[in-house]
């Protein structure tokens, strides 16, 4: 095998004692060919795999090639860069983990983008060259060069160069303007002096304002538990004076107010007033103190921390309520320096994404650092996070690669490993005397005819083992990198029943290039499918995802099975989209902000779960039968767990019999 790349090892030169508890790793390279991948070389000590019993998939063993799919994307930032959470405070990206809530955004229905919670769904880490990119309010971000940040004008790389799709790509330079709140909503360090006494003010004074009218003491059914837990914590903390061995007088009360508040002070008070009184609606804080005197005292605490106010109508009666001017990035900023301890009040979920007071944080520098750093990534069902005060892209290819539910590749990115030694190993377990023959289906994990399959050409090994063999085996991919096997799978057809089978979910390029990003175009893989039939195999062809509302009308349908037909397919499956989890969150992120008028419709039709109501699937498959039948594509479906599929049929080029071999992805 002839490869054109530089070896790499785990700090991305040298051997490759790379990736620790990676079992018979030989070595990791990377090539000019595949921006920013490393393939991991492994040895396997087994290839064929068996699928449990109480699968409901109609085969009982896979062999996969190949671990991860070189369609994905790499985002990575240094394991200390601050992510926004969903209780407005921040957490090192290299803390996180699956389950985790953090801050993404979505677009609504006006256009405007706005912020959300939005889980983990995946975490990993790596190691890339490092690129600094500084911007106008001192903040410092360290990552590689494929990560993207939201600009104003769109999503933008770090570094010049070009995508996998060799168009080239968008890049961060001087001047470009980033999205998101900016350094001033991050939260600093440890507390001021004076915000525990003043925080302790703040909360009592309130709560004693709010708890007249039960005339209640301290505290009353208004305090939550984060704030009495803070304040338990807080009075026994308090120092006991001592004067020569005797107890001084008590300290002070916490509701005395100081002559000259101080800054620490002040933030404190706020925090303390933010969590007795606060109240937040669509993402907005509003302060309700309800007494006149602790209104003016909130807004000068305000005032000496740089915060500008409003006072409007409050959903109370009577009762002024006040507003900290500026959007969300004030109102992150005020979360940040006034630290509420109830994490109600500082969910900005539903806020507008809007530019703070004082301008777009502007890129000033991108350097190349020119070393190695580690670096995490993670998965969020909107696709993005808010990371060091900007909109920051997370690498989704995981969930955009499984949410088709046309092959399973949860865990590829671009660490792909390679099972270098499939074929030999794949011989050697079919030539056991207990080996049956059973069918072997591979493309259901990932794709074995991805594009790095041109470089390793695995997959001609594996077809001659199991045509050797005995073995029937079939193939789904979307990859037209098949194409140049076909002789060879043509020939084992002669000895074994080879299925084939190629997923199209639409003919919309523009819409397909969203949902398949990195994937070949539907015109390139229906012309697979005549060159699969052309060479006499049998082809079936997996209409999957139908988006409801999207690509679900009878005409959108009719013209795809139309071309499917005409191309040679022998039978095609449609198959309404599924949510599982990790899927639902993205593609619903992405539904809002492409057709958020939709996003109703899905809720009421998955309520919550992974798949269209029933009503809806029988509706789908009662407009589909009649088409499927007038262009000759409802055949039966086999079943490779009968043992009479294992026999070859007579096969002829473009006529496929009655019965012939497909593989199913359920």
């Amino acid at each position: 095998m002839r490869w054109d790349g530089q070896q790499v090892g785990a700090d991305g030169v040298g051997n490759a004692t790379a990736l620790p508890g990676m079992r018979g790793l030989l070595r990791s390279v990377r090539t000019p060919g595949f921006a920013d991948t490393v393939f991991h070389e492994v040895e396997a000590r087994s290839v064929l795999n068996r699928v449990p019993s109480s699968s409901p998939v109609p085969f009982g063993w896979t062999v996969n090639p190949y671990r991860g799919c070189s369609h994905a994307c790499t985002y990575c930032l240094v394991p200390e860069t601050p992510v926004l959470t969903a209780d407005g405070r921040s957490r090192p990206i290299g803390e996180l983990r699956p389950g985790d809530e953090v801050v993404g955004t979505v677009t609504d229905g006006g256009g405007r983008r706005r912020f959300v919670r939005t889980p983990v769904l995946a975490r990993w880490s790596t190691r890339r060259r490092a690129q600094e990119v500084t911007l106008d309010d001192g903040t410092r971000l360290v990552t590689s060069a494929e990560h993207r940040f939201l600009t104003t004008s769109g999503w933008a790389h770090v570094r010049p160069g070009r995508c996998r799709a060799s168009a080239d790509r968008p890049h961060l330079s001087p001047g470009t303007a980033l999205v998101g709140p900016g350094a001033a909503a991050v939260p600093g360090g440890a507390r001021p002096d004076g915000y525990a006494e003043g925080w302790l003010c703040g909360l009592v004074r309130a709560d004693a304002v709010r708890g007249r009218v039960r005339a209640e003491p301290f505290p009353t059914g208004w305090v939550e538990l984060e704030a009495l837990a803070r304040a338990h914590h807080l009075l026994t903390a308090r120092p006991v004076p001592v004067a020569a061995g005797v107890l001084a007088a008590p300290a002070p009360s916490p509701t005395e107010w100081p002559q000259r508040p101080a800054r620490g002070w002040s933030a404190g008070f706020v925090g303390g007033i933010v969590d007795a009184c606060g109240e937040v609606s669509a993402g907005v804080l509003r302060i309700v103190p309800g007494d006149e005197e602790l209104a003016r005292a909130c807004v000068d605490a305000l005032r000496r921390l740089g915060f500008r106010v409003a006072s409007e109508p409050s959903a109370r009666p009577g009762v002024r309520a006040l507003r900290v001017l500026g959007g969300v990035a004030e109102q992150l900023r005020l979360v940040a320096v006034t630290d509420p301890a109830v994490a109600r009040v500082r969910d900005v979920g539903g806020a507008r994404v809007e530019e703070p007071p004082g301008g777009a944080p502007r890129v000033v520098a991108v350097r190349d650092t020119g070393t190695l750093r580690p670096m995490v990534d993670i998965t969020t069902g909107t696709g993005d996070f808010v990371a060091a005060g900007v909109v920051s892209h997370n690498c989704f290819a995981r969930t955009t690669h499984t949410y088709l539910d046309l092959d399973a590749g949860a865990d590829f990115d671009s660490q792909i490993v390679v099972k270098v030694n499939v074929a030999r190993v794949l011989e050697r377990e079919l030539a056991r005397p207990s080996w049956r023959r059973e069918h072997v289906a591979m493309g259901t994990n990932t794709d074995p005819y991805q594009r790095a399959e041109g470089r390793y050409r695995l997959m001609p090994g594996v077809i001659t083992a199991l045509a050797r063999s005995g073995t029937p085996f079939s193939v789904l991919t979307k990859g037209t990198v098949l194409g140049r096997d076909l002789p060879q799978l043509a020939a084992a057809n002669a000895d074994v029943r080879v299925g084939t089978g190629v997923s199209i979910a639409l003919l919309d390029r523009e819409l397909q290039s969203h949902l398949e990003p990195g994937t070949p175009s539907p015109r390139a893989r229906l012309d697979l499918v005549r060159r699969i039939t052309d060479a006499g195999l049998p082809c079936g062809v997996m209409v999957a995802p139908v988006l409801p509302w999207l690509t679900d009308s009878t005409e959108a349908l009719d013209a795809l099975l139309t071309e499917i037909a005409a191309a040679g397919a022998s039978r095609a499956t449609v198959l309404a989209l599924h949510l599982r989890p990790g899927t639902r969150e993205w593609f619903l992120a992405w539904l809002g902000r492409t057709h958020p008028a939709l996003l109703p419709r899905y809720e009421r039709l998955y309520r919550g779960g992974a798949y269209a109501t029933r009503d809806y699937r029988g509706a789908l498959a009662r407009r589909v039968a009649p088409l499927l039948a007038r262009h000759g594509l409802d055949r039966p479906e086999p079943n490779p767990r009968d043992p009479g599929w294992t026999r070859q049929p007579v096969a002829a080029p473009r006529a496929a019999e009655p019965g012939d071999g497909q593989l199913s992805l359920l």
